[in-house]
């Protein structure tokens, strides 16, 4: 993990105490195998009573964390922006390397023989590496629904979960969104919208709801005025609001992982995994001995 320096940037001691806090942190995270946004490490200084939520906090601790960075005093793969990535084609040595690597990437759809099809949709970009990790090993496609969806984008979701019911299978929709007025509201506009295009969809809100709140106790923000939701948002819960980023990335995922089993038929999730297993060893040994197969196309 690269601490790599660029400049030479004189800390003081109330920053670099920041740093060495924020280093704890960070390998807190990584022991549970997860990475952290800036917005992420804030709240867990600001869960600790380490800094105060406000704004100001949140611009001084990237501005401190910044420097460490550039100083080499901070891993510069902790902290993550998952919201811009590089996209390009995959390379590969030779034949043989690919056919291993699709050994290792073969996926039956483990849900084909499930009563249930299930997906997750989670109203932050910035989060979706937190939840990848539990909805690829659990074979559950997951979606940024990045504030409110568009209507293009609803559109084809219902057409796709349509299908799914067409074939008897029960849609589920997982929602995570913050506690705010519009947070709270997608939810609501979710199941409008796919009511309206296909009908009997079930829209599960999984975070973040009051007994999150109460249980896991993340730093209140005030409730954004601006927000045409706000009166009726304030008579039902208070001035008060939460963000999802406040929460732990193990509840998360502890979230996805327990609702997905609930849903799960598990001797048929069995079955398929069996069928995988079975694909993969068969795929490893033609990688393996591709040699051979080469000499046969050949001859």
């Amino acid at each position: 993990m690269p601490k790599i320096k660029y400049q030479n940037i004189k800390l003081g001691p109330a920053k670099l105490a920041v740093v060495a806090q924020a280093n704890a942190i960070i390998e807190e995270y990584a022991a549970q195998g997860f990475d952290l946004t800036l917005r992420q490490l804030y709240y867990q200084f600001v869960s600790r009573d380490l800094i105060a939520n406000r704004m100001q906090e949140y611009k001084r601790l990237g501005d401190i964390i910044n420097d460490a960075r550039l100083a080499g005093l901070i891993d510069w793969l902790a902290i993550v922006d998952r919201t811009r990535n590089l996209k390009s084609l995959s390379h590969w040595d030779s034949p043989s390397d690919i056919v291993r690597a699709v050994a290792e990437q073969y996926n039956v759809d483990r849900w084909v023989n499930q009563h249930n099809r299930v997906e997750v949709w989670i109203e932050k970009d910035a989060l979706v590496g937190v939840i990848e990790g539990v909805c690829e090993e659990l074979d559950v496609p997951y979606f940024s629904c990045r504030g409110y969806t568009s209507q293009s984008e609803m559109w084809m979701a219902a057409m796709r979960l349509k299908k799914y019911a067409r074939n008897g299978q029960t849609p589920v929709i997982l929602h995570f969104g913050d506690h705010d007025p519009s947070g709270i509201d997608m939810t609501r506009d979710i199941t409008d919208r796919l009511e309206l295009f296909m009908g009997g969809i079930e829209v599960r809100r999984m975070a973040l709801n009051m007994n999150q709140v109460e249980e896991y106790q993340p730093p209140p923000n005030p409730a954004k005025l601006t927000d045409s939701r706000v009166h009726a948002y304030i008579r039902e819960y208070g001035a008060e609001s939460w963000e999802l980023d406040a929460l732990e990335p193990a509840v998360l995922a502890g979230l996805i992982r327990n609702e997905i089993g609930s849903l799960q038929d598990a001797n048929a999730w069995a079955e398929m995994e069996q069928i995988q297993d079975n694909a993969r060893a068969e795929l490893a040994k033609i990688a393996d001995r591709y040699q051979d197969v080469q000499e046969y196309l050949d001859a």
